[in-house]
């Protein structure tokens, strides 16, 4: 009953605690005079925000806390330009029909025929069908940025393979099967600059801040993030397999029935979906040859869709939740509201000198920083949008001082959006357990998986530091 009640109301104490410090910061101004008034109103206002993002109080959206803001900082006299500056960055305008793709790909059916029809071809043990799910999520990935649609796609797939191989609720079978679902949902796609939506918001962070522009794209990313996502994917896999090594076998008639069932032809708009979005990951990846910008390939994707008659008008207004476009576009603009207010120089201040210790090794600072990050996704549970927020506009005043690349810090950023020790740090694994119901994995056995998952991370961090290195980039 106590428990209860404390859920009920911490959504109300969370967000209180940060409106008390914001009031303390507004009234008191304690970071005077090296940070303007204006400043400080901007950081308390940003703290009320950031209260309502991770705690929702009202069950307000994370859209509400965008609009929240962009009120205060207009009151605050910024400039529309700026405040709304994420806005009218490309990256957003990749996100919108980015996240298109996702509805296609689940409304014509085009995902489940892909996921169903790779486990058909792999034999009835668990190892086989790690494998299978490490493909289907890759293939997915290529084809959507959208780890909720993702995972809308793949755990009812894992659930009716749990159901159909006999495994029961809280064995570690099942638990296994469900959580390299969500795990291939999760993270291989974060390899790419289009394969997770952490790419068109860290590009567009990015580019709001002077000196960091056009420093993220296809390529940049690609050379940053693929080998260690890739590596720490594996890692995961295969590491969660050898901790939740199931003792029940799977049932060998089921797998026989599962192939039996024959699949309907493949409908005209499947076909058409996914030649359109084939063709825009290979323009992605080939964008150094035709230099068309993934946000105009992106857009064309959308248009296409309309064209062929995949998508319908009313479509475009219920297929993606604009509460995140929304709250997105607020975040974006960040980095410009902390360059005019003078929030990025005053944050440089404090944040380089107090990295000096870790700065001298290359290993030390990248394994402290993800280790402090991943801590950190305890409290900021709204997937680190927040934090990222704060920290890419001073990562020019770090590069200047450490000679480290801002581009180092891209998979730090992917990796710890990514933390589920607990299912509350993650809102897909959330979404995850909702799909399975009852079916669903242990509260155990996702931390023992999260913990996998963390050291992965380490252990990836430890093989891309000499590659950085030797690109100059550390």
């Amino acid at each position: 009953m106590k428990g209860n009640a404390m859920k009920k109301y911490l959504p109300y104490i969370g967000s209180g605690v940060f409106l008390l410090l914001a009031a303390v910061i507004m009234i008191f101004k304690p970071f005077s005079p090296d940070l303007s008034d204006q400043g400080q109103m901007v950081i308390g206002g940003l703290l009320i925000a950031i209260g309502i993002w991770i705690f929702k109080p009202f069950n307000l959206p994370f859209s509400m806390g965008g609009m929240f803001l962009a009120f205060f900082l207009l009151v605050q006299k910024l400039p529309p330009a700026v405040v709304f500056a994420g806005f009218t960055q490309s990256a957003l305008w990749t996100l919108i029909p980015a996240l298109f793709f996702g509805f296609v790909l689940q409304k014509t059916g085009l995902g489940k025929r892909i996921a169903l029809a790779i486990i058909k071809l792999f034999r009835p043990t668990y190892l086989s069908m790690i494998i299978a799910w490490f493909l289907i999520g890759v293939i997915l990935s290529i084809l959507t940025p959208s780890i909720t649609v993702r995972v809308a796609i793949l755990l009812p797939i894992a659930v009716y393979c749990c159901n159909l191989f006999g495994l029961e609720p809280g064995s570690k079978g099942n638990s296994l099967l469900l959580l390299t679902a969500f795990a291939v949902a999760l993270v291989p796609g974060t390899g790419w600059l289009t394969g997770a939506l952490s790419g068109p918001i860290l590009m567009g962070m990015y580019n709001s801040v002077p000196g960091l522009e056009g420093l993220i794209d296809f390529s940049s990313w690609f050379s940053v993030a693929f080998i260690p996502m890739e590596i720490v994917t594996v890692i995961l896999l295969f590491g969660g397999y050898l901790v939740l090594k199931p003792k029940e076998p799977l049932d060998k008639d089921a797998i026989a029935k599962l192939k039996a069932q024959k699949a309907e032809p493949m409908s005209r708009d499947e076909k058409a979906a996914g030649i359109i979005l084939v063709a825009s990951f290979t323009l992605f990846i080939t964008n150094s040859l035709h230099g068309i910008p993934d946000a105009a390939v992106c857009m064309l994707a959308l248009v296409c869709f309309f064209i062929f008659k995949i998508m319908n008008v009313s479509e475009f207004g219920t297929g993606i939740s604009w509460d995140l476009v929304t709250f997105v576009g607020v975040a974006l603009g960040l980095g410009a509201v902390f360059a005019t207010t003078g929030v990025s120089t005053w944050l440089a201040e404090i944040v380089v000198p107090a990295i000096k210790p870790l700065a001298s090794n290359p290993w030390i600072f990248m394994l402290v920083v993800t280790t402090i990050l991943f801590a950190w996704r305890f409290i900021d549970i709204a997937t680190l949008i927040p934090t990222m927020a704060i920290i890419v506009p001073i990562l020019p005043a770090i590069t200047q001082a450490y000679n480290i690349s801002p581009l180092v810090w891209v998979p730090i950023f992917v990796m710890t959006v990514n933390a589920f020790f607990m299912a509350y740090q993650n809102m897909w694994a959330l979404m995850s357990q909702s799909i399975a119901g009852e079916q669903t994995w242990t509260a155990k056995h996702l931390g023992t998986y999260g913990v996998v998952y963390f050291v992965a991370c380490l252990i990836a961090i430890c093989v891309a530091v000499p590659i950085y290195i030797s690109m100059g980039l550390l």
